[in-house]
């Protein structure tokens, strides 16, 4: 595996999963967020370690698991904001490898995990998930420094609940305690960790920098066909989809001048023609509906745009707005210069030409490098991307 602080390209199987330590002085990250992602049984991976860096590309041919990838990672982040299984796997079976066979009591399951570097240095989630003939989590682990902060195992099949041990470092090494089957371990320490011992205060604080490196994920795939029809005001939060990009155009286009006048320098530079500014005008009918302003006294609807310019636009968007702007679940209790928002954008070039590409490219590079943004996209082909400083290539095979 190579891998270089600008310019990577990266295979998908890694080595085994190793405790990764600062070498001499080196600074741990001030915003905790995803180094790696595990996938050592899910879907169509099998022992996968996709390294991820601000700027992430993940290529491979249809069938070759970059829409799992993604989905695997927007599933550890809604778990980590505390959502059930259910909720996030509702169709379970569609996670278990293909080739996995039941054990003795009709049991098969997946396995996902990952890599948070933050203040407190990397710290590993790995989680195994029963699928059938029961959805629950039936073992999960927090480590930090090669020490087990938390871990949970199924004893007892016929309960809904797993026997959970966490660090206390303090009269007793570690407390246990039974924690619920089908939440995430991690995220409700904060609600059974006392925090009196420097061992609790430890797990604690672990705790925290996995959960808010999870959290604050937008998963992104904007679809042309619906960003061209007026849509009513709401509350201006772009959808994944941006199907009510008109409507977050007609917020986010008074509440800060210096950020929107960077979005039309983006579409000036990726749409054709000349464009002036990018607004949104109100409709008879209570709707609001987007226009491209040209300069000359004429204005083109979005909805007479091609595919590849809206999404270009949209995208452009996304990169340009944060967790106020997106429909996302930012961790309210952090503040937010110690988050960082991750764009999981599904078919990233689909439909965009080769100009649109290398614009949206050089732009995401941008925000990326500021550190409050990072952009993992999934793409057929990265060959376009090759060569570009601060963008990590990571390639499949089917």
């Amino acid at each position: 595996m190579r891998v270089s602080p600008t310019s990577s390209v990266v295979p998908a199987q890694s080595a085994p999963p190793r405790e990764e330590r600062p070498q001499g002085g080196e600074r741990r990250p001030d915003r905790p967020c995803l180094t790696e992602l595990r996938l050592p049984a899910y879907a169509v991976h099998l022992r996968a370690g996709l390294p991820l860096a601000p700027l992430t590309l993940i290529a491979g041919p249809s069938g070759s698991g970059k829409t799992s990838a993604l989905r695997a990672y927007e599933a550890l982040a809604r778990l980590g904001a505390g959502a059930s299984l259910g909720e996030v796997f509702p169709r379970p079976l569609s996670c278990v490898p293909d080739r996995a066979r039941p054990d003795a009591q009709g049991r098969r399951g997946f396995r996902i995990g990952c890599t948070a570097d933050g203040p407190e240095g990397p710290v590993r989630l790995d989680i195994a998930v029963q699928a059938e003939p029961e959805l629950r989590i039936v073992g999960e682990r927090l480590t930090s420094g090669g020490l087990v902060l938390l871990e949970t195992a199924l004893r007892d099949p016929s309960r809904r609940a797993v026997q959970a041990a966490w660090h206390t470092a303090g009269t007793a090494p570690v407390t246990r305690a039974p924690l619920p089957d089908d939440r995430l371990g991690t995220a409700l320490l904060p609600l059974r960790v006392a925090g009196k011992t420097d061992g609790q205060r430890r797990v604690l604080a672990v705790a925290e920098q996995m959960v808010v490196a999870l959290r604050s994920v937008f998963g992104c795939d904007p679809r042309p066909g619906r960003m061209r029809l007026p849509v009513p005001t709401g509350s201006g939060r772009l959808l994944g989809g941006c199907d009510n990009l008109a409507d977050v155009l007609w917020r986010t286009r008074t509440e800060c001048g210096r950020r929107h006048a960077q979005l039309v320098a983006a579409v000036r530079a990726g749409c054709a023609g000349t464009v002036a500014d990018v607004l949104a005008e109100p409709l008879p009918t209570g709707t609001v509906r987007a226009l491209l302003d040209r300069g000359d006294g004429s204005r083109t609807a979005l909805g007479r745009l091609g595919d590849g310019e809206l999404r270009y636009l949209a995208l452009a968007l996304v990169l340009l707005t944060g967790p106020g702007v997106l429909e996302v679940d930012p961790v309210g209790e952090v503040p937010a210069a110690m988050q960082t928002l991750t764009v999981l954008a599904d078919n990233l070039d689909r439909s965009l030409d080769p100009r649109q590409r290398a614009e949206l490219l050089r732009l995401a590079v941008r925000m990326c490098e500021r550190g409050h943004i990072r952009l993992v996209g999934a793409v057929s082909d990265a060959s376009w991307a090759a060569g570009v400083d601060g963008v990590t290539v990571v390639h499949l095979e089917p």
